[in-house]
């Protein structure tokens, strides 16, 4: 069982966030030659859309976008559901030599960005994986760290972070919960 603790980010502050990343994104690379964008399923994906759809604007130009779902790339799939939910990969598109942007919505452990490479280098080989999330809570297993991030949000092993969007929830932001030790 969870108790909401407090909400880190309202609607305007994740709205602000995804600007500042999309700015940054193209600032870093130089424009958008040979950049791509890839979300992770399901809310890495929103906000990926959202981040391409930013771009496309500030440059006046298409950014390619796909989506991927690691579920099968999960080196933890047994444990997390004796039957998980898979949902589509979308990736009509030929991420060889490109720069892709990889966007999740928070990074935690390091584990679904490692299912998630893994996924896109069976796709082909890029000339780059970059990371974009909005939320980075810490406690890293995997040696991997963010190219972009929206929110520092240092946390315990007791909290969890819920990134909730219009798109999947009817609403806009980012909140910290507690497990509770109580059993339902």
């Amino acid at each position: 069982m969870t108790k909401q603790k407090a909400v880190i980010m309202d609607a305007k502050q994740v709205e602000r966030a995804m600007i500042r990343i999309a700015h940054e994104i193209v600032e870093q690379n130089m424009g958008t030659r040979d950049l791509m964008i890839i979300g992770i399923k399901r809310r890495g994906d929103t906000l990926g859309k959202r981040i391409a759809r930013i771009i496309s604007d500030i440059e006046k130009t298409n950014i390619p976008y796909g989506a991927i779902d690691i579920t099968f790339y999960r080196d933890d799939l047994q444990t997390i559901a004796h039957q998980p939910v898979v949902n589509q990969t979308d990736l009509h598109l030929d991420v060889t030599g490109k720069t892709v942007i990889l966007v999740d919505d928070v990074l935690y452990t390091g584990r679904t960005v490692r299912a998630a490479i893994d996924e896109i280098l069976d796709f082909g080989r890029p000339r780059s994986i970059e990371l974009a999330v909005l939320i980075d809570r810490g406690h890293r297993e995997l040696p991997i760290k963010a190219n972009y991030v929206g929110k520092n949000v240092p946390t315990s092993h007791k909290e969890i972070i819920a990134v909730r969007t219009q798109e999947e929830d009817g609403e806009e932001k980012v909140i910290i919960k507690e497990l509770n030790d109580e059993v339902e």
